[in-house]
């Protein structure tokens, strides 16, 4: 799987624990090799991750080869990101995305405010 910078990579095998069970915020990113929207966004979550390190956890999930994960949380697209807080997914958005739009709408999900 293609490595971004500063975002770490979990599987099925330690997703409940690393995401499930974080202390704070996790914004994971359902991605897969042969996904070209998945490239684009991976400058985007690594500044994302170093940016935002002290509110929010920055994970990727390969679609291929952690399909325990990706049918449990009902992904059928790629880059999916879902943003878990308590152990609950409590957004989710589909496609890459500009830097500036992924902070506004990571914003309105960890303020509890309703989406616009």
């Amino acid at each position: 799987m293609t490595r971004t910078a500063g975002v770490a990579t979990v599987t099925d095998a330690d997703f409940d624990a690393v995401v499930l069970g974080a202390d704070r915020p996790v914004l994971v990113k359902f991605t897969a090799d042969w996904c070209g929207p998945c490239r684009q966004l991976a400058p985007v979550l690594s500044a994302m991750a170093a940016e935002e390190a002290d509110r929010l956890k920055v994970v990727q999930l390969d679609v291929d080869t952690n399909p325990e994960i990706t049918a449990r949380y009902a992904v059928l697209s790629t880059p999916t990101l879902m943003l878990f807080r308590g152990g609950e997914p409590v957004t989710s958005m589909v496609g890459a995305r500009a830097k500036r739009r992924l902070v506004q709408e990571l914003d309105d999900a960890l303020q509890d405010r309703p989406a616009r």
